[in-house]
């Protein structure tokens, strides 16, 4: 499907299965959540992107955030929804914060933003989202191949890249819009100012190329033998990968694939 072709379907959206939407209310609604995410719910004009992290600054989950006047709407993968929910409630104490399960449907698509969608803040390549009633008729199977737009662009995912054992600055967070190193404290922040301010980042997740066979989960291991990352999401030749830089160096290979980076 051509360029124009995705466009011309995502304008009208599909649905993005495997989300749940929740819902925050109640008085202390924003203020509770501005101090537990990595970003800035307050000054948003739109969809925030974000994360909750652990005391260590590991990654717990990864959201959108939208504030609106009568609540706050979060879409997070289906497989953190209740984790996410029993997490924030943990941090409610005696604040003024009810947190419910919504029956609303996640959209997604290029090309004009519908009335009812919001821009994605991670990448513009990665379109718009939107929230509809449950039973919004869908677009059935997805035309759009969302993993090679990911692929390309760099955007990990729940499930696939990142996991508890994720710090979000190897997973690009501060290119994708995630976290904001002016707002407040929130919880992992200590551990996130210091790799951002006082270390270089020696592990990331980034694009490569890959030639032959590439099975995602599989080893990449450089010219010496050791082990020099690991391939996750693969579209085509190209590949997410999650490397130590300093040691993908030189030729790599993927199983009987050959690894190709350009840092």
């Amino acid at each position: 499907m051509t360029t124009m072709e995705q466009a011309k379907q995502g304008s009208a959206g599909e649905r993005h299965e495997g989300r749940v939407v929740l819902r925050l209310t109640g008085a202390d609604r924003v203020e509770f959540l501005q101090g537990l995410v990595t970003n800035d719910v307050k000054r948003s004009a739109g969809l925030t992107y974000a994360a909750l992290l652990t005391p260590q600054g590991k990654y717990m989950a990864d959201f959108f955030v939208l504030v609106r006047a009568e609540d706050i709407l979060i879409d997070v993968n289906a497989d953190l929804a209740q984790m996410l929910a029993q997490r924030l409630s943990m941090y409610k104490l005696r604040k003024d914060v009810q947190i419910e399960v919504t029956d609303l449907a996640v959209f997604r698509g290029l090309g004009e933003v519908p009335e009812d969608g919001w821009n994605d803040p991670r990448d513009t390549a990665l379109g718009w989202r939107a929230y509809r009633p449950d039973g919004t008729a869908s677009a059935g199977e997805p035309a759009i191949d969302w993993d090679a737009i990911r692929v390309e662009r760099t955007v990990p995912e729940t499930g696939r890249e990142l996991d508890g054992e994720t710090y979000i600055l190897e997973a690009g967070f501060e290119r994708l819009h995630g976290v904001d190193f002016r707002k407040g404290c929130y919880v992992g922040q200590e551990v996130t100012a210091r790799m951002k301010h006082k270390t270089e980042l020696r592990k990331g997740f980034v694009t490569v190329e890959v030639e032959g066979d590439a099975t995602p989960g599989s080893d990449i291991v450089n010219e010496d033998g050791k082990v020099a990352g690991r391939l996750h999401t693969v579209a085509g030749d190209r590949a997410l990968a999650y490397l130590r830089f300093d040691w993908a160096k030189g030729p790599l290979t993927a199983g009987d694939a050959l690894v190709r980076w350009n840092g």
